[in-house]
Order: C-alpha cells, then sequence, then structure tokens
C-alpha cells in the first residue's frame, strides 16, 4: 500500500562503523518481497549481492541481477541520483540510502524532506546498533545519542551474541536516549522486511500466491550457509483497523499526535464521510513524519476507513479502540463540518506544479521537528 501511486519512499539506513546496517541491506535485497529496491551508498564501503561488490565507484549504477540498483555516491550528489532511481522507466518500488559509518544522518534526512523531486517521499530513518559495542561506541562517538533521538526506528543488531542482561541494559538506556521510538532486537540484520518495505504489487510480481523463486531458493540457501536460518529476529507488531464509519478529522488527527510509544508505520486509507464525501484520504506515517494524499473514490467500492499499523511493544487491542473512538458518532455537535479537515489538509502533499510550496501551507522546514524551525506552530505536533 504505498504513499501514492507515482510516489517512492526513500528510506535512510544509518549506524557506526561494524554495526552491521551493510549486512542488514544485504537481507533486505535478498528477502525484498518482490520489490525492486534502489540503493544509494554514500561510503567507500561494499555491498555483496549476488557475489557482487560495489566499492569505491562513485558516480556509478550497477545492476544487482535480481531487478535491484545499486548506486555509489557522494553526499552531495543524492538529489541527481534519486531523480535517476524515481524514473518511471526503473520502475524502483523503495530507495534504501546507506549512510556512511560517520554521515551525518539528519543532513541525508533532510535532503529527502528538501527534495523537489515530486516523486519522492520520506520513508523513515533507521538507526542500526551493535548491542556488544554499545557501550563503546557511545564513548568513541558521542554524536550517536544525537543520531538515536533522531532515528524513526533503531534497530538493535547482534542480540545474539550480547545475551540477555546487556540487551536489557542497553535498551533501558535507549529509552532513555529516544523515547518512545521503537526498538526491534536482531542478528545478522535479520529484521522482517515489511518493517520498511510493502509487498509488491504489481502483477507481474504478485507475491499473495505463487511458486517458490529462484529468489526464494537463493535466499534460503545463503541463510544456510552463514548459519543463522529460521525465523527472523524482529519483534514487530502489524494491526489492522477497519471502520465502516467515517472518521472525524479532528480526534484522528489528535491519535496522529498522541500515538502510543513504539508505533513505527501508519499507512492506509481513511473515509472522512460528508466532510469531503468525493474522496478518501491515502495516510502516510513513519516516525514523526506524516503526509495524506486525497484521491477520488474507487467505483463500487465500499466506502470505509483501512489502517494498518505497526510497531514494537504496542498493544493492538487499545490501537483499534484508539481508532474506533475517532469515528463519527452523529450526534448533535459531533458533526465535521469544513473547518474540521483544516488539521488533515496541512498535511496534504502538493506538488511544486500546484504553485503552493511548503511554507504557503504552514509547514515547518523540518516536518519531523517542527521545535527546531522557525515557523513551527504552537499545536506541539511532530508531523509535517
Amino acid at each position: 500500500m504505498s504513499p501514492s501511486r507515482s510516489q517512492i519512499p526513500v528510506v535512510v539506513l544509518a549506524g557506526f562503523l561494524g554495526s552491521g546496517k551493510t549486512t542488514l541491506l544485504n537481507h533486505l535485497l535478498r528477502r525484498n518481497g518482490g520489490n525492486r529496491i534502489g540503493v544509494v551508498v554514500n561510503d567507500f564501503g561494499s555491498i555483496e549481492i549476488d557475489a557482487m561488490t560495489v566499492a569505491g565507484q562513485v558516480g556509478s549504477t550497477i545492476s544487482l541481477g535480481n531487478g535491484c540498483l545499486c548506486c555509489a555516491v557522494d553526499a552531495g550528489e543524492l538529489d541527481e541520483y534519486l531523480e535517476k532511481l524515481t524514473r518511471p522507466s526503473a520502475r524502483i518500488d523503495v530507495i534504501v540510502v546507506e549512510a556512511s559509518g560517520l554521515a551525518e544522518p539528519e543532513e541525508l534526512v533532510r535532503m529527502v524532506l528538501a527534495s523537489e523531486n515530486p516523486r519522492v517521499v520520506y520513508g523513515g530513518l533507521a538507526e542500526v546498533v551493535d548491542a556488544v559495542e554499545f557501550d563503546a561506541t557511545r564513548a568513541r562517538h558521542p554524536g550517536i545519542d544525537r543520531h538515536l533521538a533522531l532515528a524513526d526506528l533503531v534497530v538493535l543488531n547482534k542480540t545474539d551474541r550480547a545475551g540477555a542482561a546487556s540487551v536489557a541494559r542497553v535498551r533501558e538506556a535507549l529509552a532513555g536516549i529516544a523515547p518512545g521510538t521503537p526498538v526491534v532486537e536482531t542478528a545478522y540484520g535479520r529484521i522482517d522486511p515489511e518493517l520498511l518495505l510493502d509487498p509488491a504489487v504489481r502483477p507481474e510480481r504478485d507475491e499473495k500466491v505463487r511458486q517458490l523463486s529462484f529468489e526464494d531458493l537463493h535466499a534460503d540457501a545463503y541463510d544456510a550457509e552463514h548459519g543463522h536460518e529460521g525465523h527472523l529476529h524482529a519483534a514487530y507488531e502489524s494491526v489492522s483497523a477497519v471502520s465502516a464509519v467515517p472518521l472525524h478529522p479532528r480526534r484522528l488527527m489528535d491519535f496522529l499526535d498522541t500515538r502510543p510509544p513504539g508505533l513505527y508505520r501508519i499507512k492506509g486509507w481513511a473515509d472522512f464521510g460528508d466532510a469531503d464525501p468525493d474522496h478518501r484520504y491515502a495516510l502516510h506515517a513513519v516516525g514523526r513524519f506524516l503526509r495524506f494524499y486525497p484521491e477520488p473514490w474507487p467505483p463500487g467500492e465500499p466506502r470505509r476507513t483501512q489502517l494498518v499499523l505497526i510497531g514494537s511493544g504496542t498493544d493492538a487491542d487499545a490501537l483499534r479502540k484508539e481508532i474506533d473512538g475517532c469515528a463519527q458518532t452523529g450526534l448533535p455537535g459531533d458533526v465535521p463540518d469544513e473547518r474540521s479537515m483544516w488539521g488533515v489538509l496541512r498535511y496534504v502533499h502538493r506538488d511544486p506544479e500546484d504553485g503552493q510550496d511548503a511554507a504557503e501551507q504552514g509547514e515547518p522546514d523540518d516536518p519531523r521537528h517542527p521545535a527546531e524551525a522557525d515557523d513551527a506552530d504552537d499545536s506541539g505536533r511532530q508531523y509535517g
């Protein structure tokens, strides 16, 4: 379920040297769920997949043999390569930017958010942490606390080597550094791809019913060879919420403003009933980033809200109850009007050709951190 048919999520993957982010990226490439992934490497490191290696080849684009593409670039070239990878001819579904081990992820995030490319949408910052070397890394690189505070998702890697007591201690530290940020534990970077990638929806890559593919066979063989086959080490929940009753836009915005710790992604469609009877609103939220995309109702499709909420350590029943609480009651005084939609419309994506930029819409400079923006509103919302 993509945020918009024409937009491609850009995920920033960061972590200090040795944390395992390249291992995680290789895992995503092997378990891509039918997605064509565009990889942008902001480093002179290496990515190995299907015996191919990219090393120090800045300015080059290489096919990885499984439908994915890899570009090795300098940070200043990021926008140029985003433009290449988002061309319809590339048929890319998601772009992953792997930051250098010493890069400032905040700058990469700002570059994605500031991109004037209408086909780009922010897909989140995932920070990989070495559970074994966490204390030593903090001692060498005090900036890791700032990086973690910016993250939308923390991947606590190498937990199989750290021991339960050490993992618990690191998690306690993370809760103090980045309160409310989802943390998933893993070994060998083996998170479930659904945390970062949506299932491919192209007919020729339908994943709902299919035979075992060469991609699956290769991935299984790799897992067996490297000795860490079996379940993916990611404790997360995927909660579906469906409502046949239209939602009240103000109550939905209140929920988004105060969503519980651990909730990482929200995707789907919202029905606001008579507040806008002509459109359903595609919703794309990751971390503290939010966008709505109004689109006409498909002919003959039932009008209802359909949301998927993904996180770690969340309460599924409580989340469904909160979404149910956003429904319109029909009682006097609870009928949404045009003004009720203002909070939603503030987060509607506008193409540059519409002649309306972010400042004219009243959006903060950095949609994820309005408190740091000069023109942030006083609502306390951490979305853009």
